[in-house]
């Protein structure tokens, strides 16, 4: 219904019920200037002669007085000598039917309001469950969008970095193109194809892309559209779903994270009896039911592949699985360069340098880059963007954003600087580490001051040396506020620190072999949440003896990182105290100005730059994500935003 059209039923019936209540609790006094007066009063005025006429309603009796404009009403016992009095008087009698109103059009309103309310309050709330479906019992109707050209063509153009997953599914468009091509020789299109990968690698924009290339209906929902407060619901809607795909053959059915609707049937705390498994036993019906020259190809996506049932994944249902994951440098650039098709960039912007500091970011982490980058360009009044908004942009999204406002003191900027110089002597001095990015002690996201490592290139596994210098890197904040402040003046600053050494000392002993003592041996499953994983309890699978020496592996590796990371700075105190003086003055140093700081000359910037990047940031030689760590998470050597004494 148009809105205007509602709006104005919804006042016109607003304005009957006004009109409905008014007549509803109108009363006879209300209706004219008429005076209530006792049966014994009207007798004696109309033997009086004061009663000119009077009128008859049942009981009720009104009329006029002779002397005055003013009326009267009472109320007749049933006196049958009434009337013969009023005409021995000569008094004018008008007599007319008794009525309450109730055959009226206002009564008949006043009688059918209440059912009325009724239905209009069922109506609207099965409105509001069915979500404009249309019909009044339209829960199990599917929720799947339909995207025409009018949301936009999406082609295999529009995705770079993926290449290798392109190469997968250009098989299913060949087939949507000319499925008989196949057909003709035996062969068997994949139903299902399983889109695996991390969060914004550009699963879903695959899927359409596929959807593009192939010029086919493109159906789309996501696995937590299925459940709904109704039972049954999930299974009536993967029904409906199919049924309209079907209508729409060939075509495309998305499903974007699925592990909510295809999770391993019997895991979690809701036992057998759960309305998802209902929903997923309905779907592996569709997958098997529908013949394969009806052309409907399935794709789905998820970051959680090993939580979904087997049976899903068997072959003639999702018998395909398709990776995509994080881009390499050359996979970053191709997606820089589409991302930056409609920002004006200016000549000292180099993709690949950028796309070689962004190691680990995925495809929305490279889009999100481009768009800070030209909103911090709009901010500073400037018509190309530049690369010094890149590298800004950079370190926001990987340091977070620099809190100006936090009032340090003085003695609190001094501990950080120290802090903060440890981390990075540690860095430049330990066997194996990747090439220093940034060291600051201005506050950015959690932490007041941190060193950012990147590594020069994609990593994909690290080395005994590699983790032992993590190690002795972590501890070299403590070790300098131990150094230059005293043991009863060190801080929680290290919490941080002393946290992630922990989990990579636990890690080195009980999933990568890297004990003497425990051998090459894994101890203890991965601890996942209950919901994502198949088991409820979690089983300790190792003996108390061997916690212990677990425990004691642990200490040992973090107590060698101390006295090694002790070690080299007692051996570096010289360029310790160098860069700690240079972070006081200059807060932010790249790690060319670093080095340059610690060989004893000052750093040498280029201001050229109309707008200089934040206070000291300086464009750096490489990037990546911080000392190998997941993106997102908060650099190693950071320190947590606690109170320091």
């Amino acid at each position: 219904m148009n809105p205007n059209y509602r709006n104005l039923a919804l006042w016109a019936i607003i304005a009957v019920l006004l009109i409905a209540l008014f007549n509803l609790f109108q009363t006879p006094q209300t209706r004219g200037a008429s005076t209530d007066v006792p049966y014994s009063q009207f007798l004696q005025d109309v033997d009086s002669g004061r009663v000119k006429s009077v009128t008859i309603a049942g009981d009720r009796i009104s009329g006029n007085y002779t002397d005055s404009a003013a009326g009267f009403q009472t109320y007749s016992p049933g006196d049958q000598s009434l009337v013969s009095r009023l005409e021995g008087k000569n008094v004018t009698i008008n007599a007319r039917p008794e009525t309450d109103g109730s055959n009226t059009l206002f009564g008949y309103l006043i009688s059918w309001l209440p059912m009325i309310l009724i239905l209009g309050v069922w109506i609207f709330f099965m409105r509001q469950m069915q979500s404009g479906s249309g019909r009044a019992m339209g829960f199990g109707k599917s929720k799947a969008k339909l995207l025409t050209e009018a949301h936009g063509r999406v082609t295999f153009g529009d995705v770079a970095g993926v290449d290798e997953a392109k190469e997968d599914l250009e098989e299913i468009v060949e087939f949507l193109r000319d499925p008989q091509k196949f057909q003709r020789l035996g062969g068997k299109i994949p139903r299902g194809v399983l889109l695996v990968g991390p969060p914004g690698t550009g699963k879903t924009l695959l899927a359409r892309s596929v959807a593009g290339e192939a010029n086919v209906p493109f159906f789309t929902i996501s696995g937590s559209d299925f459940v709904e407060m109704f039972v049954g619901v999930g299974a009536s809607r993967v029904r409906d779903m199919f049924e309209q795909a079907k209508k729409n053959a060939p075509c495309i059915i998305f499903i974007d994270e699925i592990d909510a609707v295809g999770r391993h049937r019997g895991a979690g705390l809701g036992g057998g009896n759960d309305e998802r498994e209902q929903t997923l036993n309905q779907l592996l019906v569709e997958m098997d039911g529908f013949e394969a020259n009806e052309s409907i190809i399935l794709i789905a996506a998820t970051n959680r592949p090993d939580v979904l049932d087997p049976a899903l994944l068997r072959p003639g249902r999702f018998d395909r699985q398709v990776v995509v994951p994080n881009p390499d440098i050359v996979g970053r650039e191709k997606i820089l360069k589409v991302h930056v098709r409609n920002v004006p960039l200016a000549p000292n912007v180099d993709l690949k340098v950028i796309a070689r500091g962004t190691p680990g970011f995925s495809g929305a982490d490279l889009a999100n880059l481009v768009n800070e980058s030209a909103l911090m360009a709009a901010r500073r009044n400037k018509r190309l963007v530049t690369m010094a908004e890149f590298e800004d942009a950079k370190d926001k999204i990987m340091m977070g954003a620099e809190r100006r406002s936090s009032a340090m003191t003085q003695a609190e900027k001094e501990l950080t600087a120290y802090h903060e110089a440890g981390h990075a002597i540690l860095a430049l001095n330990v066997p194996s580490a990747d090439p220093l990015h940034k060291a600051t002690i201005i506050p950015r996201g959690r932490a007041l001051g941190m060193v950012m490592q990147l590594p020069e290139g994609d990593r994909y596994s690290m080395s005994y040396k590699y983790m032992i210098s993590r190690l002795a890197i972590m501890m070299g904040g403590r070790v300098a506020e131990e150094f230059k402040f005293g043991k009863e003046n060190i801080t929680s600053g290290a919490s941080s620190d002393i946290e992630q050494a922990t989990k990579l000392a636990r890690a080195m002993v009980t999933r990568w072999g890297f004990s003497d003592k425990l051998g090459h041996v894994a101890y203890g499953d991965n601890q996942e949440e209950v919901f994502l994983g198949h088991s409820v309890a979690r089983t300790q699978n190792v003996s108390e003896e061997t916690a212990q020496i677990i425990d004691a592996e642990v200490r040992r590796l973090i107590d060698e990182a101390y006295t090694s990371a002790k070690t080299i700075l007692t051996k570096q105190k010289k360029a310790w105290i160098a860069l700690a003086e240079g972070l006081l003055e200059y807060e932010t140093l790249s790690g060319e100005e670093i080095k340059q700081l610690i060989a004893g000359h000052k750093p040498s910037r280029d201001l050229g730059d109309d707008t200089p990047p934040s206070r000291g940031s300086a464009v750096p030689k490489a990037g990546g994500t911080a000392r190998g760590k997941k993106k997102g998470s908060e650099p190693e050597g950071g320190m947590e935003p606690q109170p320091q004494g």
